[in-house]
């Protein structure tokens, strides 16, 4: 790695900034954590390769109009830019934007300018595309959000309407969510809300959900859809978690009442019944930890797959034999979900009963050329699929 500059700081987020370029080998890169890319699995025709390595714990992708990509992270705490100089498609340029961030997950990118969330803060970045080597101060948008760090962190994206999607989880593992805030905003726990990019103008979308970390919006359609993570401690087969899109403003998904759509909670059930929330599109599967969702609207790839939703699964926690690790491919029919299968599988090993981890999908992002990258915050690094098929 070579230290090539340092950027100006960006106090008022982070209070200390590094600015990273560096350069590395092909076989570098793919050989590292024992040769990731010989383990993983895709439908015939595709092909994976690293992307760019040394990101640490690389998490949420936005991509700038002039193909910057912006990655976020959660434990790292750092805001990243990555960019390629010479052309050849991949980028051989990182800038750390800023460190010291609390759980910087959030990233979203609209007219030049790109919003970062932290837990409790939500930040604006103007003209960043055009200013990396100085990067402008920060403009506070929000600093009242939520400080509970149990399922604390961001995820945010504009809708089609123009506003400011943000969720805001549950602080627990099943609970009753209470606004925390009292007047006109009405900001609540197990949500997910809408704004004004000017931080004005709150308005709850969704609720009773319990944590979700990735939503999109049907090409079609224009509804959002998003995932969420089902609670724990009920075992390692249930409930599963969900996909599911919002039909009406304000529609209930019936956390912490009911999970999966009909797994009445042993606490809270007796309060509400299943049939007053609003059902799943899909079940991914118990403790799968769905985070990122991208539709594929590509031509790249082959037309049955143009339409379909791919989900990040990151993976159990405390499932007694892991489940997930994997990009879940779901087909949709129209709106209406289909089937469902894996697409990228192979980050979790299971050898003679032994369990191996080599990396965790965390985000899916449709590239211009209709590649899919997929940030990895276990194996640091980001992956680019292709097809390369017939």
């Amino acid at each position: 790695m070579n230290l090539l500059r340092k950027t100006s700081s960006l106090a008022a987020i982070a209070g200390v900034v590094l600015g990273l370029a560096f350069s590395w080998s092909e076989t570098a890169a793919t050989a590292n954590s024992q040769n990731p890319i010989a383990d993983l699995k895709l439908p015939p025709g595709f092909s994976i390769e690293v992307w760019i390595d040394e990101v640490p714990n690389a998490r949420t992708l936005a991509l700038g109009d002039k193909g910057t990509l912006f990655v976020g992270s959660r434990e790292a705490g750092k805001l990243y830019a990555l960019s390629d100089t010479d052309g050849d498609g991949r980028p051989d340029r990182r800038i750390v934007l800023a460190e010291g961030l609390n759980r910087p997950t959030g990233l979203a990118f609209r007219n030049g300018d790109l919003y970062v969330a932290e837990i409790d803060k939500l930040w604006k970045l103007p003209g960043i595309e055009s200013r990396l080597d100085q990067p402008p101060k920060p403009v506070m948008i929000r600093a009242d959000l939520p400080d509970k760090t149990h399922h604390g962190w961001r995820f945010i994206d504009f809708g089609p309407d123009g506003k400011l999607y943000l969720a805001i989880g549950a602080p627990c593992n099943v609970c009753k969510p209470e606004a925390f805030m009292a007047g006109p905003d009405k900001l609540e726990f197990a949500s997910i809300t809408r704004m004004d990019a000017d931080g004005r103008n709150w308005e709850v979308v969704a609720r009773g959900v319990r944590n979700s970390v990735g939503f999109g919006w049907h090409p079609k359609t224009r509804q959002l859809w998003f995932t969420d993570n089902g609670r724990d401690m009920l075992g390692d087969d249930t409930p599963s978690c969900e996909l599911n899109k919002v039909g009406k403003t304000g529609e209930d998904f019936g956390f912490p009442y009911c999970h999966a759509g009909a797994v009445s909670d042993p606490d809270f059930g007796k309060d509400r019944s299943c049939s007053a929330a609003t059902a799943p599109v899909a079940l991914l599967g118990p403790h799968v930890a769905p985070l990122g969702l991208e539709f594929y609207t590509g031509t790249q790839f082959p037309a049955q797959y143009r339409g379909d939703v791919f989900v990040a699964l990151h993976g159990s926690w405390n499932r007694s034999q892991k489940n997930g690790y994997r990009v879940q491919r779901v087909h949709l029919d129209g709106d209406r979900v289909v089937s469902q299968e894996p697409f990228v599988e192979g980050w979790l090993q299971v050898q003679n009963g032994s369990e191996s981890v080599s990396g965790r999908p965390a985000d899916v992002l449709q590239t211009p050329d209709g590649s899919l990258l997929i940030s990895d915050d276990l194996g640091n690094r980001i992956w680019r699929v292709r097809y390369t098929g017939k």
